[in-house]
């Protein structure tokens, strides 16, 4: 244990406001989930390490809790060595070095829900088969996640646990992803004074939206008390494009044209009882984030 904090079972759930005399150290923190996890535990007073991509780690100084959101999404086709890298050598240098010298306190591993990706049933939750493929390109990111979530199941001595994390999202500030770039499309037509927009994509796709703060604070609560090997970190609601578009043009004065009309596989809606019952964890629902985001946009005057 690392020397100064107390036993885990000693942190209640009503103390994660003030992490005061916690140590963390976040891998992967000039991402787009790791800057608002080092910006949120400083804000709570936790003393914070982030190691640069490269610097060498002094092993001998307590990690504390470990929150590893280091990995590739997007180009991870075009970076395969980077990703597994990423995903998993890297992971298995912290943890062995980490659990040898007796620095780490506890390990959460950011996974992803699209493991589920696939499957037959109706639900995935944590204990879930997962059907991955290996002569599928696409699953080279999954099984590379999917590695990752076994290094820390077999090497981790009780004090890793995985993270799987539905679409996340905060605006349309936001790099990546489909939700922020329809956002953003949507308020340069609203600037215009242009009542509809076009999209390439389909209205019966359907995603688990979840807020980066409920990520974050998922996140804080699955290393400070988590017990479970696996903890679902979605909103628990698949949200269809059509019921997007149909929102958008209700509330944001907005309609969207869908491009496409293909109809894919049904995604399984993401069980996240685990989190809420054992860590009283809840997440906003995507429409309701969405209204704070107009609000501060038209506060803003940027729409």
């Amino acid at each position: 244990m690392v020397s100064g904090q107390a036993p885990l079972a000693a942190q209640g759930l009503q103390s994660l406001q003030d992490l005061q005399g916690l140590r963390f150290t976040v891998v992967g923190a000039a991402g787009f989930v790791g800057s608002r996890l080092c910006a949120t535990l400083q804000a709570r007073g936790a003393q914070v390490w982030t190691p640069a991509r490269h610097e060498p780690w002094p092993w001998q100084v307590p990690l504390g809790h470990v929150i590893y959101c280091a990995g590739l999404t997007a180009d991870y086709l075009a970076r395969p060595f980077d990703t597994v890298h990423a995903h998993v050598s890297h992971l298995a240098q912290v943890l062995q070095h980490g659990l040898e010298r007796g620095s780490l306190e506890s390990l959460v591993y950011l996974s992803s829900t699209r493991l589920y990706d696939g499957q037959e049933t109706g639900v995935a939750n944590e204990t879930a088969v997962l059907p991955l493929d290996p002569a599928n390109p696409r699953h080279l990111y999954d099984f590379s996640k999917g590695l990752g979530e076994s290094l820390c199941h077999v090497a981790g001595q009780g004090r890793a646990r995985v993270a799987r994390l539905a679409c996340v999202y905060e605006g349309p500030q936001d790099a990546d992803g489909f939700l922020p770039a329809l956002l953003r499309q949507v308020l340069a037509a609203r600037s215009a004074g242009v009542a509809r927009v076009e999209v390439s994509s389909s209205p019966h796709f359907a995603r688990d939206y979840v807020h980066l703060d409920d990520v974050v604070d998922a996140l804080i609560r699955i290393a400070v008390s988590g017990r479970q090997p696996v903890y679902n970190v979605a909103s628990g609601a698949n949200v269809s494009n059509a019921d997007l578009f149909e929102y958008l043009a209700r509330r944001w004065g907005c309609e969207v044209q869908p491009l496409l009309h293909t109809v894919p596989s049904s995604a399984p809606q993401v069980d996240i009882e685990r989190l809420c019952s054992e860590l009283h964890w809840r997440p906003r629902s995507l429409f309701d984030a969405l209204d704070d985001v107009l609000e501060a946009c038209q506060g803003a005057r940027a729409c």
